[in-house]
């Protein structure tokens, strides 16, 4: 397997020397200031056994303070400077909660505890678990490409992320003992993730480490068989690779060509990928035999490229010129197979000390840490370009993602914020957004009940302004229940559209609400003081212009449509009538034939259950006797009717002219004078009472009268009525069946 350094010191109790750490680490690096790094030491080790005495433990089971040191080890060959060296020995006590960030603040300053804050926050991808047999091409894939987005938001200093590659590689080497889910977990997360993010950052050594290891647990019985069949060859392998070298080197010293030779170690998950991808056995896989020159400049690449093709004849499709044409990580490299001594498959690299040493250490080889000119924003923005650069085609790794993978990833934008709900998915927002905003991003309904937020574990007020890497909890209530004051830009409650729309619309759906209570009151108690159904509502609204019963409702609610016009429309439309709005209310048997269609020549008569008027749709029913009783259609006994077979369909001629009676129903407070002021109505409207009876309650003061009037029209009836309620003490006033 290949191993991206071989660890120098174990990092174990009873076995780890800090002093000798300390010496080779000086040795290594004048830069340094030891002494910082040993306090910094000291801090994780104390903050560790801290909090083993207070029986916390080891939360990941393994030692915090010996996980850093063994992080800050594999980062000396990247050079990473002395605060990415203490930010890595103290991270992982930060991430276990034995000490805070505000603390590293306080011992170290603002650049390392800034560093620390970064890789937490990367830190958090750990909760996208995506194991193979768990993917599914929908939310989880959006889940990965998000998260991916805010790595790029989120790492504007590469520090952060090489130290987190660091920690995973410290991980995934010591989950050898871990539970099988840990070992699947980890090693998918490494494969959907970090093992892509080095290979994007060009840091090859430690791409293949991070691949090889995560294939170890992910394909177990694979691994085993191909370490083994290189194992078995080893020995006849090395051999042959000393003599290939022998020949080679000897070639060269003839053209005067000064090269470093060496046998290339092998990566097993690539032989694995390549037995699958081409449909081959291992024996056929050439680049288990491989060597790699190293030269001075890149003409001698390609002056080696001509000894290495005159000594042996190359495979033709098995050249690849990657100093023309760099990879976009920028490796450079020329490869090329041949078939060597005995007839045997061979894999050659060549390329110069320089390019040896970009392909091993990527980004890390011509990295700066400090900004250089006063202009530090525009070269962060610089930098966080260049970083994208690197990250922009992770998904070409991916292989198991959605096509549509590419174009999210291309529309990566440096002007958003990532942010993490509480089950770990992320969520990306413009700059500026609070968590108001974030609750009805999440949810409309959760926007509405939202009461509070916690941001980090910490409650905090509703307007404040969340950045990338925030862990963001909306509080909810239960009912739905948005402030106004939300809506005022100058509290900066909300900045998204999305947001001031859903909030817009609730106050406006509440206030809708209230019209469409109020409108249904209105039309209704019209439509009961006439004695009409109110299920013709549909068909009053219909004749306004609403194809909708609840916009008509909500139209009078609101008062864009009068009731008076309503009461109006009843009295002329109810039976359709075009010519007349005088419609006859009442008639005797003589008037009969011309007022009523459909008798057949029956007699008939009003029933006095319902005593229907000119105005109401009206049918039949034939009694025992052979007379034709006049029913309102909505009347119960015309429900009866109907089951004995014995119901008539009826309607009123056009153009017939009566006088009708109506029973009219009137509740009032008492006082002097009620009777006359009615009674007074009834003469200046030249309207005759035929019966009247009145019935005083009192204790309650109140009063109850029942009359019988005459009148001409429902037009002149619906006047009466409004007139009658308009007088003092009146409560209600209507038509009234039994």
């Amino acid at each position: 397997m290949v191993k991206a350094r071989e660890q120098r010191i174990v990092f174990e109790a009873g076995q780890f020397d800090r002093a000798q750490w300390l010496n080779e680490l000086g040795a290594d690096r004048e830069d340094l200031d030891l002494d910082r790094i040993s306090r910094a030491c000291d801090l994780s080790a104390q903050a560790e056994e801290k909090a083993i005495q207070l029986g916390s433990g080891w939360p990941s089971g393994r030692s915090s303070y010996f996980m850093g040191l063994e992080i800050a080890d594999l980062l000396r060959d990247f050079r990473v400077d002395e605060d990415g060296l203490i930010a890595a020995i103290v991270y992982r006590a930060a991430r276990e909660k034995q000490i805070t960030v505000n603390h590293i603040r306080k011992q170290f300053g603002e650049k390392v505890s800034n560093l620390v804050e970064g890789v937490l926050k990367m830190a958090a991808i750990s909760n996208i678990h995506i194991l193979k047999n768990e993917m599914v091409l929908g939310e989880t894939s959006d889940q990965v490409e998000q998260a991916k987005k805010m790595l790029v938001a989120l790492v504007d200093d590469i520090r952060v992320a090489l130290i987190k590659l660091a920690e995973r590689t410290c991980a995934i080497r010591a989950a050898g003992h871990a539970d099988r889910s840990k070992q699947l977990r980890l090693a998918q997360e490494i494969t959907e993730i970090y093992a892509p993010l080095a290979h994007r950052l060009g840091i090859g050594h430690l791409k293949w480490e991070l691949e090889d290891l995560a294939f170890r647990f992910t394909e177990p019985d694979a691994y085993r068989r191909i370490a083994a069949l290189l194992d078995e060859k080893r020995t006849m392998r090395d051999r042959y690779i000393g003599s290939v070298l022998e020949s080679l080197e000897s070639k060269l010293e003839l053209v005067k060509l000064k090269a470093s030779l060496e046998g290339r170690a092998k990566h097993i998950c690539s032989i694995w990928k390549k037995m699958n991808r081409k449909g081959i056995a291992f024996s056929e896989v050439y680049d288990v035999r491989a060597i790699r020159i190293l030269v001075n400049s890149s003409d001698d690449c390609y002056r080696a490229l001509g000894v290495v093709h005159n000594l042996w004849r190359n495979i033709p499709n098995e050249f690849d010129d990657y100093i023309a044409n760099p990879k976009d990580n920028g490796y450079q490299s020329l490869h090329t197979a041949v078939i060597g001594p005995e007839g045997k498959i061979l894999e050659v690299q060549i390329r110069t000390e320089g390019m040896h040493h970009e392909a091993e250490y990527g980004v890390c080889a011509h990295w700066t840490y400090k900004e250089k000119s006063p202009t530090g924003r525009v070269e962060r923005y610089e930098r966080r370009l260049s970083w994208l650069r690197q990250v922009i085609e992770w998904q070409d790794e991916v292989k198991n993602l959605p096509e549509s993978a590419s174009e999210m990833m291309a529309n990566v934008s440096l002007d958003r914020v990532y942010l993490f709900t509480p089950d770990g998915h992320v969520i990306d927002m413009p700059p500026g957004a609070t968590p108001v905003d974030f609750a009805y991003k999440v949810h409309t309904e959760i926007g509405h009940k939202c009461r509070g937020a916690k941001v980090n574990g910490k409650v905090v007020s509703l307007n404040q302004v969340l950045i990338s890497g925030d862990h963001v909890e909306v509080i909810t209530g239960n009912e739905a229940l948005p402030r106004r004051e939300w809506l005022h830009a100058h509290l900066g409650y909300v900045t998204t559209s999305k947001a001031k729309t859903k909030i817009q619309a609730w106050f406006g759906l509440r206030e809708r609400k209230k019209n469409l209570e109020e409108g249904q009151r209105l039309v209704e108690g019209e439509l009961r003081q006439l004695g009409i159904d109110a299920a013709r509502k549909v068909l009053i609204g219909a004749a306004f212009g609403f194809s909708d019963e609840e916009e008509f409702l909500v139209a009078l609610g609101r008062g864009d449509l009068q009731l008076s016009d309503v009461a109006e429309w009843v009295a002329v439309n109810e039976l359709d009538i075009r010519k007349s709005s005088q419609l006859p209310l009442g008639f005797d048997t003589d008037l009969a034939p011309r007022l009523i269609k459909g008798l057949g020549g029956r007699a008939h008569e009003i029933a006095k259950c319902c005593n229907p008027v000119l105005g109401d749709s009206i049918a039949g029913i034939i009694s025992d006797t052979g007379i034709v009783g006049v029913h309102v259609q909505e009347c119960v006994e015309v429900l009866q009717g109907d089951a004995y077979g014995r119901l008539m369909r009826l309607s009123w001629q056009e153009g017939a002219q009566a006088v009708f009676s109506v029973d009219l129903k009137v509740e009032a407070y008492d006082r002097s004078g009620l009777l006359f002021d009615i009674t007074a109505l009834f003469v200046k409207e030249a309207i005759n009472v035929i019966r009247l009876h009145s019935v005083t309650d009192q204790v309650a003061q109140r009063v109850d009268i029942d009359m019988t009037i005459e009148v001409e029209s429902l037009k002149t009836l619906i006047k009466v009525l409004e007139m009658m309620q308009k007088i003092p003490n009146v409560v209600s006033a209507r038509r009234f069946t039994s």
